[in-house]
Parts: C-alpha cells; structure tokens; sequence
C-alpha cells in the first residue's frame, strides 16, 4: 500500500528563508529515486538542486517556475511504494539508466536532506520527459493538494510563416521579458547554440528604450513623431542576490568605521616569479594565488587584522585560521567565494582551489559553505581595467586588501628612470581593530612581497 509523503522545501542555511523556483526536474506521475534532485532554485547566494529524500510516484508539485517559496513550505509529494506495473521490475529511464524496484520504494527517505545541499550517497541521475517548449501538465496531473497559481501573461502568437523556436532555458529570462513587453523572438542569444541569457535581454530591453528616447527627442525638434510606448522608470526588484548584496552593503557602511590606505608598487618582479614557476609540466599558478599567498603571508605578521568585531560584547575576536575570500564577478552578480584554511595551502594549491570556486561561481553552483565565514578579502579589481578602489568591506570581517590593474609605467629603478609593471594597491580596514600604524604595516608588507617576492621565502 502506497504512502503519500510531503517533502517541503528545507532550510537552506546561513539565515535564507526563501528560494526562487527556477526549473523542475520532475513531472507529476514520474518515478523518483531516493535523493534524486526534483527541483532547481535559486537562493540569494546559489543555485541550488534540491534532492528529494524518498522514493516512489511523484504525485503533485507545489510552485510554477519562477515562484518564491518559503522554507517549509511543500514542494512535491510522492507516493512511496506505488510504482507502475511496467517499472516494478526495473524500467530504463529516458536518459538509459536502469530503474530498480528498490530504487523507488524507500518508505524510510534518506534522511540525507540537511540545509537543502545534497546527500552523502551519489544521487541519482536525473530523468527528464519533457523536452524544452512543452506544456507542463502531463496525462493524469493532478495539482488538487497546490493553490492554484495566476495565469502567465499571454505570450504572442508567431507571425504567419514564423514558427522559429526560442532558444531560452531560464524562466527567469522569460519573465523579465514578459514583464517588459519584449518578444524574445527578435532577441538575439549570446550563449550557446544561439541561448538566449538575461543579458541579453536586458541589452534589448535598453536599445529599445534608447531608440524610444531618440525618437521622442526627433520629435520634439519637428521630425516624424516617435512611435511605441513611452519611456517608462525600470524597476528592478532588490532581491535573491541582489537583495542579499544590498542589504550586506548597507550593513557594512552602517556598521564598520573603515578608512583606506594605498600604495603604489613596482611589480615586474612578481610577474616574473610568475612566469618561472609556470614551466611545462609543472601546475599552473595564476596570479591571484601569489597574492593570495602575499595576503596570508602578511595576516600572519599582523594577526590583528584577521579579526572580526562583537558589538553586543564589545569585543575583537580574532581569528586562528585564514579563511580568504576572493571578490567573483558572474553572470547573478558579485560573489566572493571562500577559500578555507588559506594560510596552510601552497601557493599551487591555492590556483587550483581559486580556479574550482571561480568555475563553479560561474556556473551558479556555489554552497553557501563556500560563500560564508570568510575572515578576508582579496579584491582584484584590476581586471575591470582600473587602478585603484575604495571597496566596502565585506561584513563582519575587518579588512579588505584591493589590487588595481598592473600597467607599464615611468618607475625610479635601482637609482634610474625605467618603465616598469606598476600597480596600485589599497587596504581598506576596520578602524576599530587597529590604528594606522597597523594598517600602514600591513600595506607596506603587502607592497615589498610584491616587489621582492623572494621576502615570502623567510615568512612562514
């Protein structure tokens, strides 16, 4: 005999109380195994693939695409132990992987679901049945136990002759399109195969207006008058992570006197260090790991600065392990991913967990383990082409160490005039965990390692 069990969506962790629905994995009437993933969403730090902890029939789904459920709240119910007769032997899933019987009857679930990130066993491959740009409802769906949701705005019929596919995947896209009067049949898709992103859209979204503006502008002066809608504000909701950044912001600015501190640097002798270490064969080291490796190096001779502040006890707490954060830009915005026990990894092993953490920022897959309790910041702003920033520091932690562009430039070198590789580089910190003198020590070691990197030889 079949038993229905609710799987609600579960605590997400480090104090998110909601996520968006950004795809399902699953269909109503579906076989699932236990901790196969049967929803993506979208939290205010990741993507995220939810695994369900039982096995059985799925029986209904709780939420449209695009929706904001709260934790707790029901995501699918399954019914375990009612297995179609054509499965109760072992079917094939669409993707060719053997289903068992036993894959679909666990009364018990995993118990393997803790703050919504993964399990202990290696999931189940995911089994889709429907093809992009089908309807949702399956033969038999039944969504009794789910409010119903509002109806999704009509999108356009294609023209006569028109019947080109969209290439979009994200539901998000689309809503940004509908909500703007966009038809994504004209957009053109940077990703992939022609995908359409978001920026993308965003980008049409603009040109459209720009072109709305200029026509009004044209009119105004006695040209053909301007056609379409006009101009109206965009509106663009403060949350996810977005939210989450806004809110870390404005709390750092209300909560932490910083100040900043700068000093320019010759580094061509870094670059060159660089280039000696990344011989054929040997594992590539990128530049942010020898400053990360700088970073450590100068926190452990000024370990006041990897500190954080307690304002209810009125306390510096500082910290015995370097958890190093990294500033990411993606796709979703700015991330900083957190490299753990920074100060006791090599400088190769720290290219190659900075290359893993950036791979998988990009790819919106990042835990929040790997997004919180970082004790510092490293801030390569000098990828955006600039020289030097006043950054806010990331909350609760105490300091943040900006690095500008590196760019040939007019340099006193051993007594005469040279070009040299020169960059800014500037420390933003909590004035309440240290004065001046402090800070300035930690910037001027900061700026002699790049220098000299051979300093980093007599440092622990």
């Amino acid at each position: 005999m079949a038993v229905v069990r609710e799987f609600t969506l579960p605590d997400l962790g480090e104090g998110l109380t909601e996520a968006t629905i950004v795809q399902w994995l699953v269909e109503v009437g579906q076989v699932v195994a236990v901790d196969q993933p049967v929803v993506e969403v979208e939290t205010a730090k990741a993507m995220v693939e939810v695994p369900c902890p039982y096995g059985g029939v799925v029986t209904s789904r709780f939420g449209e695409e695009g929706a904001e459920v709260p934790v707790g709240a029901p995501l699918v119910t399954v019914a375990v132990g009612a297995v179609p007769d054509d499965l109760a032997g072992g079917g094939a899933a669409d993707d060719g992987t053997a289903l068992g019987a036993q894959d679909a009857e666990e009364p018990a679930g995993s118990g393997n679901v803790l703050v919504g990130y993964g399990t202990s066993a290696a999931a189940a491959r995911r089994r889709r049945i429907r093809p992009e740009g089908t309807g949702r409802a399956a033969a038999g769906e039944s969504r009794a136990e789910a409010a119903p949701a509002p109806p999704e705005p009509a999108v356009p019929a294609p023209a006569a002759g028109d019947s080109r596919t969209v290439p979009v995947i994200s539901p998000l896209v689309r809503r940004t399109a509908r909500e703007n009067g966009l038809d994504l049949r004209k957009v053109t898709g940077s990703g992939r195969d022609g995908l359409i992103l978001r920026s993308d859209v965003e980008r049409a979204i603009r040109e459209r207006e720009t072109a709305t503006a200029a026509a009004s502008v044209a009119g105004a002066v006695g040209a053909a008058p301007a056609t379409g809608a006009a101009p109206q504000d965009e509106r663009i909701p403060l949350k996810g992570m977005r939210g989450a950044a806004a809110e870390k912001f404005s709390r750092s600015r209300q909560e932490i006197p910083d100040a900043t501190c700068w000093v320019d640097a010759d580094a061509t002798e870094l670059l060159a260090a660089r280039r000696a270490m990344n011989v054929p064969g040997a594992p590539k080291v990128s530049l942010l790991a020898l400053l990360a490796k700088i970073t450590t190096a100068a926190l452990a001779r000024f370990p006041e600065l990897n500190a954080t502040v307690d304002p209810q006890a009125r306390e510096i707490v500082r910290l015995p392990a370097v958890h190093l954060g990294f500033a990411a830009q993606t796709d979703r915005g700015l991330v900083v991913p957190v490299v753990r026990d920074a100060h006791a990894r090599t400088v190769e092993e720290l290219s190659a967990e900075i290359a893993r953490l950036t791979e998988t920022a990009r790819a919106g897959r990042l835990s929040p383990a790997e997004l919180t309790h970082g004790t510092f910041t490293l801030n390569n702003y000098g990828v955006f082409g600039v020289d030097g920033s006043t950054p806010i520091i990331n909350h609760p932690e105490a300091g943040m160490l900006g690095v500008g562009r590196i760019a040939a430039k007019p340099w006193v070198h051993e007594g005469e005039l040279a070009v040299r590789q020169i960059v800014q580089l500037s420390f933003t910190f909590d004035h309440r965990v240290c004065d001046g003198a402090t800070a300035g020590g930690f910037l001027r070691f900061v700026a002699d390692c790049v220098e000299r990197p051979a300093l980093l030889l007599r440092t622990r």
